[in-house]
């Protein structure tokens, strides 16, 4: 034999890692659909105000 050891498997490190990752990328998902849900759809109705200056008043004569 080299000497080496043969590595030992961690399958409940594993599953642990495996399950926060999950929860994670289910997380960025809620995260997203909310944002997309939350924007207003282009092309709606855009209001505008305007305001008009007086007119000045002229005397004739």
């Amino acid at each position: 034999m080299t000497g080496r050891r043969r590595a030992r498997r961690r399958p409940a490190r594993n599953k642990i890692l495996l399950g926060l990752v999950l929860v994670v990328v289910f997380a960025v998902g809620v995260a997203l659909g909310q944002a997309l849900h939350d924007n207003p759809r282009p092309g709606g109705v855009q209001t505008s105000f305007r305001t008009l200056p007086p007119l000045t008043a002229t005397r004739s004569g």
